[in-house]
């Protein structure tokens, strides 16, 4: 270990005596990490879903395409994906396989990966038409819910609270695990609320708050389940980190100082796509964090 940091010291002041500082802090960190030489200095290899809104897509119109973005550009190094839909085995055919560097969203605490710090933290969301005898609704348990048919998506956790409520007699199931390139059960519920096959519906904050705003009409209102995390002991809240390999330390740690750096446009991309972003006290933050 003596002998590795010797060796970083001097390729640091020879390059800096060179007038190339700038050189010999990545040829130093190239020293330092060579156990996670497989991450590629070059480019920034992503590993994504090509078709799932509004996280990412082909087109580079999600928003964790417009974070990629926001990384390379402070790498000063260009963005290549590697494609694969995001379900069973997503990350054993991508990150794990060498294929590509970076996971842009994943949930903190996932043992497949190396969490960074946080991109955000948000939370499960109820979704209703307003002026429907629904407004004011923050809560699964509301009286007004009673009797009222809810969009579930199977295995997630407000799941539980709606049996909790007493609603999943009449609940419509939407399924989870799907190949979004053929289906989107997401847009299903929104059509679904619209078109009054059912009163309300449940999804993860973010593709609540994007697709709120979509398939026409007004738009829809999306109340994160924060108060029912509080009151019934059921997590509605998560933090999403970036995901690299198990071991990829230096890596870890370049991607935190870039999350650091640029908070302010990484919340405001999130926030341009209706993300739901809330801080540790379950607050809404509605403006980009400097």
């Amino acid at each position: 270990m003596k002998r590795r940091a010797l060796v970083t010291r001097l390729v640091g002041l020879l390059l800096a005596a060179a007038g190339l500082s700038g050189v010999g802090s990545h040829a130093a960190f190239a020293v330092e990490g060579h156990r996670s030489d497989l991450v590629n200095r070059n480019v920034l290899r992503v590993c994504a879903d090509p078709s799932n809104m509004p996280f990412s897509n082909q087109k580079f119109e999600g928003f964790e395409n417009k974070i990629a973005d926001i990384i390379g550009e402070e790498l000063g190094i260009p963005v290549t994906y590697t494609w694969f839909p995001q379900a069973v085995g997503f990350t054993r055919n991508t990150l794990l396989a060498k294929r590509c560097d970076l996971v842009i969203g994943s949930g903190q605490g996932n043992d497949l990966v190396l969490n960074t710090n946080p991109l955000y933290r948000s939370a499960y969301a109820l979704i209703y038409a307003p002026g429907k005898g629904l407004d004011g609704v923050d809560s699964i348990f509301d009286p007004r819910l009673k009797g009222k048919r809810m969009g579930v998506v199977q295995g997630t956790p407000p799941a539980n609270l709606v049996n909790k409520a007493g609603l999943m007699g009449k609940a419509k199931p939407y399924r989870l695990m799907v190949d979004r390139r053929y289906d989107s059960p997401a847009e299903d519920m929104v059509k679904d609320i619209r078109s009054g096959d059912i009163d309300a519906g449940l999804l993860w904050g973010p593709i609540a708050g994007y697709f709120a705003g979509k398939g026409g009409g007004e738009k829809l209102t999306v109340v994160p389940l924060v108060k029912d995390a509080k009151d019934n002991a059921g997590r509605m809240g998560f933090r999403i980190t970036m995901g690299v390999r198990q071991g990829d330390d230096l890596w870890k740690r370049q991607l935190n100082d870039i999350i650091r750096k640029r908070r302010a446009d990484i919340d405001r991309v999130l926030l341009s796509y209706g993300v739901p972003l809330l801080d540790e006290d379950n607050k809404p933050i509605t403006k980009p964090r400097g």
